[in-house]
């Protein structure tokens, strides 16, 4: 995956409080094990109608949000099932990073293992970040990972925690399987360096 450091982008803002995995990405699109095409069905029953047209009224349907790479959503985003296909919908429309108040435990650890960066705020940022977007859609916020914060247009840096591990993976662009094989040098230098104390195959 591609590594995450600093980056601006536009934000959108989606102010909808325990949008569940089953409206980030319907049940009927996890037959899949392929992320192609998987951005197109991003919030696919509120983006379209029954016929497939999309709905003028739903957000990521405007013209002035295309190309936003940052979504800020409602507390509790994310909740609802375990589904890897929820963070490969988000990446695969364009997003780098979520900011909410609160992610929901497992689709937080999904999205950290698959590149997509979740960005917890408070309630007070992210009323001003709701409130930027209502007045400006073209507003854009700068994450600095490396630092651990967001930047707003006055200036006004907000941090955000992250689990360090995670933030090395991100920093670098491994996943956790790439992290160990990273380390199979180590690793072999170690068991050469500490031979078995116990015969553990011939018995």
């Amino acid at each position: 995956m591609d590594p995450i450091k600093t980056f601006t982008a536009k934000i959108v803002a989606l102010p909808v409080a325990d949008i569940d995995t089953d409206q980030i990405i319907p049940a009927r699109y996890l037959k899949t094990t392929d992320k192609a095409g998987l951005g197109d069905a991003l919030f696919s029953d509120w983006r379209y109608d029954a016929d497939g047209n999309p709905r003028p009224d739903f957000v990521l349907n405007r013209s002035d949000v295309q190309g936003a790479q940052i979504l800020v959503a409602g507390n509790n985003f994310g909740c609802g099932s375990s589904r890897e296909h929820a963070p490969w919908a988000l990446q695969g429309y364009g997003f780098k990073a979520v900011i909410s108040t609160h992610f929901a435990d497992i689709f937080r650890n999904n999205s950290l293992k698959n590149g997509l960066l979740p960005v917890q705020v408070d309630q007070e940022t992210y009323y001003q970040l709701v409130s930027l977007f209502d007045e400006d859609p073209t507003t854009q916020v700068t994450v600095d990972l490396a630092s651990q914060t967001i930047t707003l247009p006055g200036g006004q840096k907000v941090s955000f925690p992250i689990d360090p591990f995670a933030k090395h993976c991100l920093l670098n662009g491994v996943d956790q399987l790439g992290f160990l094989l990273a380390e199979d040098p180590s690793i072999a230098g170690y068991e050469d360096a500490h031979p078995a104390r116990v015969n553990t195959v011939d018995v």
